[in-house]
């Protein structure tokens, strides 16, 4: 655990002077056995156990649940626009996205704009990935064409003929600027229509806004947590609904970013069970985040701790005949949705009645 968690969870405790209502002075902390004479209050107390088991350190955030990804489709024809997709509405890999002058523009996925008209003999990146993209929607085998190359031959000539009679454009066997757009998503999902029905479009204008259709939670941490966050960390979100779910944080932002009076930086979480977040877009959650984990370790309740008078922390451990008595213990990982400790010492054991606040 790191030095800043350390520091963090020692705060929660260091005023914890008497959790038992009774007190004590303790001239060795750390030796076999603590004594001393305990102060009687008449605050009330209860029981807990020395329990065994896994404990985790966890950063509780605020998040947003929505979609990732955020795509500006730009229209590479001119015209009159004559059919447009709606908010919401999910659009997949070979499929109209929109219409100019009644002409089909044909979602394709790529993350090379299309920038110039693709026909026999060219070579280049959009060449390739168009070639994958034929060979993705059936148009063409892969003993045909093969999806890496980035040449335009006769085998993609005749597959780009069958993608344009199936979306009903011209078979010219030549892939013309405008009647197709790439998106590095092969599934979208129109988030803002910015082009208006029956108003004019240019090249180089957006027409509609767009997302993946893949769940995702963001996380503005402060930039000062970012050592305690890594990808892989497992998270509970917790959704609008009152359920929860699991999730794996999947990247964590190298550059921060000021607003305000604080400095963040951006962190994706992707739901491990993407239905159970429902269809929920830009929806507030919460998120607990696991940043560390240790396994088979003796644990306490947190507001079993006793501050020792010189130093240290120790424990009332109330004996099968019913008598008190102080165990020093050091402390490890702090689980805060558990409200728990990790705890050793001499003398300590599971299952050993520990004396706590009464609640």
């Amino acid at each position: 655990m790191s030095a800043g968690r350390r520091g963090l969870m020692a705060a929660v405790v260091v005023g914890i002077v008497v959790s038992a209502g009774v007190g004590f002075v303790v001239a060795d902390p750390f030796g076999a056995e603590a004594k001393g004479t305990p102060a009687q209050s008449a605050a009330p107390t209860g029981l807990a156990q020395v329990t065994k088991g896994a404990l985790s350190a966890r950063t509780l955030e605020n998040g947003t649940l929505g979609y990732a990804g955020d795509y500006q489709v730009v229209n590479k024809a001119s015209g009159t626009v004559t059919k447009l997709p709606a908010v919401g509405q999910v659009v997949v890999q070979g499929r109209t996205l929109y219409r100019v002058d009644g002409k089909p523009v044909v979602l394709l996925y790529g993350a090379v704009p299309i920038y110039r008209d693709l026909s026999w003999g060219m070579e280049g990146a959009d060449v390739r990935q168009l070639n994958a993209a034929l060979v993705a929607l059936g148009h063409a085998a892969k003993d045909e064409i093969d999806p890496d190359s980035t040449y335009f031959g006769r085998q993609t000539y005749y597959a780009v003929k069958e993608l344009q009679e199936a979306a009903g454009l011209s078979e010219t066997g030549t892939l013309t600027l405008g009647h197709v757009v790439f998106v590095p998503a092969k599934k979208i999902r129109v988030t803002k229509v910015i082009a208006v029905h029956g108003g004019m479009t240019t090249a180089g204008s957006v027409v509609v806004r767009t997302s993946s259709t893949r769940r995702e939670v963001s996380v503005m941490l402060n930039a000062g947590q970012q050592s305690q966050v890594a990808v892989g960390d497992r998270v509970t979100i917790s959704l609008p609904t009152g359920k929860s779910t699991p999730g794996v944080v999947s990247s964590v932002g190298k550059v921060a970013t000021k607003a305000d009076n604080s400095t963040t930086i951006d962190v994706r979480i992707r739901p491990l069970r993407p239905k159970a977040t429902g269809r929920l877009d830009q929806a507030p959650v919460q998120v607990s985040i696991v940043s560390d984990t240790v396994k088979d370790v003796l644990a306490v309740p947190v507001n079993a701790l006793l501050a020792l008078a010189g130093g240290g922390y120790a424990v009332e451990v109330v004996e099968p005949g019913g008598e008190h008595r102080l165990i020093p213990i050091k402390t490890g990982l702090f689980d805060d949705s558990a409200g728990k400790v990790e705890v050793s010492g001499n003398g300590l054991a599971a299952g050993q009645n520990i004396v706590v606040p009464a609640t």
